[in-house]
């Protein structure tokens, strides 16, 4: 247990010297909004595609791996969503947002550096396959199903899928975190070889400071999302998080048969704290900010006990 601690642990305290360089005003804000700039931008792009230019995928179709993530996603996303709307007795807006809250996982800034440290480079070449359509497959998702609540609650017309499909696409087809996915298959399709020696070491060396930058960059920016109101909903949103979501993608994963580098690396990165693109979207549609704020926060605080959790027993 207590080495499974020690892989998992570094992780969280990076988190908090980001709260505190920020909540001490020892670094201002806006050196935690510019180095998480420098690292969705250049650092954890340049480590994807290292990855992927690598990797070694022996043939390893990717469909049971997205089957086994999605599935526990939409398992508890809909359980989040339907006590939510039922149990709370909240508007269908709050449900989406909700659901969302408690199955989107924070894969890029914490589950990159957490199954780097405690799976290694298989690890790392699952998380970057789950990469290539996480974040398309939840935006879309959120943005679709909060369209139908709006002109649900508010009576007013949404928009219709295919622009939302517009919408989203445009906005990938501009992510740095997407082109470098595609950049690093292609490079590793292509045949090339090996790249040049001083090409690699730049690469090499920008790819070793995005774990610490993500993290640290990660606690500063937590002050943003602060815990109020609606906090039952919150907590219970929090537990959906941190436990149904990794029990759900562990068992799919077995049934699915899944390798064991590639089981423990999606129960790791769906067991970490909530992403913030849940507060994205809840702030676009002007409802739940607060509820996705706060389940943001607290996955964040007792992430460091649940990872743990999980890492030990896939251990």
């Amino acid at each position: 247990m207590s080495a499974v601690f020690t892989n998992v642990a570094p992780v969280f305290l990076l988190i908090l010297i980001g709260w505190v360089l920020a909540k001490t005003g020892l670094l201002r804000e806006v050196t935690g909004d510019a180095l998480g700039e420098f690292v969705y931008k250049v650092a954890l792009p340049t480590l994807i595609f290292r990855t992927l230019s690598e990797a070694h995928f022996h043939g390893a179709s990717p469909f049971r791996l997205w089957v086994a993530y999605f599935g526990g996603v939409t398992v508890t996303w809909t359980i989040g969503h339907l006590m939510a709307t039922h149990l709370f007795k909240r508007d269908a807006k709050i449900g989406v947002v909700s659901g969302m809250s408690g199955a989107f996982a924070n894969n890029v800034f914490i589950g990159l550096p957490l199954v780097g440290r405690s799976i290694g480079d298989d690890g790392l070449v699952a998380l970057s396959i789950l990469l290539a359509v996480h974040l398309p497959m939840m935006m879309i998702a959120g943005t679709i199903l909060m369209e139908h609540a709006t002109a649900k609650v508010d009576g007013a017309g949404g928009l219709g899928i295919a622009a939302v499909l517009r919408q989203v696409g445009a906005n990938l087809a501009r992510n740095p975190l997407v082109i470098a996915l595609a950049l690093g298959t292609a490079f590793n399709l292509s045949g090339i070889g090996a790249m040049p020696v001083v090409l690699k070491s730049v690469i090499d060396q920008i790819a070793a400071v995005t774990s610490a930058a993500a993290l640290i960059s990660l606690g500063m920016t937590l002050r943003k999302y602060p815990i109020k109101g609606n906090l039952a909903l919150a907590a219970a949103m929090a537990v959906l998080k941190l436990m149904l979501l990794p029990a759900c993608v562990f068992a799919l994963a077995h049934l699915l048969g899944l390798s064991k580098p590639w089981t423990a690396a999606m129960v790791l990165t769906s067991s970490v704290p909530t992403g913030i693109n849940a507060w994205i979207i809840a702030t676009r549609f002007g409802s739940g900010q607060s509820i996705a704020a706060s389940v943001i926060t607290m996955t964040t605080m007792l992430g460091v006990v649940t990872v743990t959790f999980w890492a030990w027993a896939l251990s």
